[in-house]
């Protein structure tokens, strides 16, 4: 009996005892590309490795560091989708800081 069948939630196990959802995780964030961010006295410095994943896809079409607010940046190492949804909820979490306390 494979694993397969029981990859649908995180809190459960296979029979023989693992998460699968969790393994599945872990594998996708060991073929991460390396992002690195460095604070310095007057600014900071983001890089990350970019690799397409493909010569078909434009370069220019794949974004690693994203613009939150004029003041905060990220940078992410992950998948693109997965990313989007984040930056796209940490815009909102920011304007709603934003109109709250400023």
């Amino acid at each position: 009996m494979g694993d397969s069948q029981y990859s649908f939630s995180l809190t459960t196990f296979s029979p023989s005892g693992k998460l699968v959802q969790i393994e599945h995780a872990l594998t996708a964030v060991g073929s991460g590309q390396t992002s690195l961010g460095i604070k310095a006295a007057n600014g900071v410095i983001i890089a990350t490795e970019k690799k397409l994943p493909s010569i078909l896809v434009d370069e220019s079409s794949v974004q690693k560091i994203q613009i939150l607010t004029p003041n905060i940046g990220v940078v992410y190492s992950g998948m693109g989708p997965d990313s989007r949804v984040l930056v796209r909820k940490s815009r909102k979490q920011a304007e709603q800081y934003h109109r709250l306390y400023k």
